[in-house]
């Protein structure tokens, strides 16, 4: 790796700034998220990303549909921006009494992060006050280069190389209305009668998780109600009296508003899973952060973890 940053001149130490921003936008997809998260604007970035392309003598980022993915020759510049990283943090996370320090950063889909991944981690927290979390809210399919996060959560069983999966829940989505709802629309008696009502669900264009999609195949052609990106729209949609939401069952049992329809005829199930690289679960705050959102995805929903290894 060294013999290809000499041949074309590279110079870390001059171009460790445009490393870290690179890594920030291969973390978080977005120049001007990264700009954010670094306290500089979006020309900043770019210019940075420019320099380090210029330095490497090719691309090392590439535009998607959802956002800046890490090219292969990124992937080198990737590898020792990591590198730099990890040996300024460990500079912090030394500790004799045993307490794990340092960075975990976490992509989860919402529900996931708000009710599961946030209170497991802030009692990790309490527990290492020298952690820092951070939480990346993203409902997508798992990156075959997953780039810059320690654990990614999604959605349905993934098939990666070189990784590890592990599943950390089971949970189904059903069908939930308000009272208002039936009151003006009327309670369906069977899966038949769902046709001609509204469904607040994903918008279709933007699913890209095949179990998601799945989830509509057994109900009739239905009229769309409010569709959105987010699950919690999709609540609040339903909260509001726009439609019959297809919710994940611990959402909807919580609000005392809704009620479930024909629970016996559709429970569409679905698990989340945890993907890590092989190198990332040596490091103990990873290890440490499964295990946390594992019990708590066992303490929320009877679920059933095991781990798979794909290569």
């Amino acid at each position: 790796m060294h013999n290809v940053w000499m041949e074309q001149g590279f110079d870390e130490h001059r171009h460790l700034e445009d490393l870290m921003t690179f890594l920030a936008v291969a973390r978080l997809g977005r120049y001007n998220a990264a700009g954010e998260a670094l306290g500089v604007n979006h020309s900043t970035v770019s210019r940075r990303i420019r320099s380090l392309e210029k330095a490497m003598g090719g691309r090392v980022l590439v535009r998607t549909p959802t956002g800046w993915e890490v090219t292969g020759l990124g992937r080198q510049a990737l590898t020792t921006a990591e590198e730099i990283e990890r040996a300024l943090a460990s500079l912090a996370q030394r500790s004799q009494d045993g307490e794990m320090k340092g960075m975990i950063r976490v992509a989860a889909p919402d529900a996931f992060s708000t009710e599961f991944a946030v209170p497991a981690l802030a009692r990790l927290q309490q527990q290492n006050p020298g952690l820092t979390v951070e939480l990346i809210s993203a409902t997508q399919r798992v990156r075959q280069n997953r780039s810059g996060v320690d654990l990614e959560v999604v959605v349905g069983k993934p098939f990666v190389h070189k990784a590890i999966a592990v599943r950390l829940m089971d949970y189904e989505l059903g069908l939930y209305a308000s009272q208002d709802y039936l009151d003006r629309f009327g309670t369906p008696q069977g899966l038949p009668e769902l046709a001609g009502h509204r469904i607040n669900f994903y918008i279709e264009s933007a699913l890209r998780i095949d179990d998601l999609d799945r989830a509509t195949e057994s109900l009739p052609q239905c009229r769309r109600g409010i569709d959105s990106t987010s699950v919690f729209a999709h609540v609040a949609a339903t909260e509001a009296g726009a439609g019959i939401g297809l919710l994940p069952s611990y959402l909807g049992e919580q609000r005392p508003g809704l009620r479930r329809l024909l629970a016996q005829e559709y429970a569409h199930p679905l698990s989340y899973w945890a993907v890590v690289r092989e190198e990332a679960m040596r490091n103990p705050v990873v290890a440490a952060t499964i295990d946390a959102l594992q019990s708590k995805g066992a303490a929320g929903i009877d679920s059933r973890a095991s781990i798979t290894e794909h290569r």
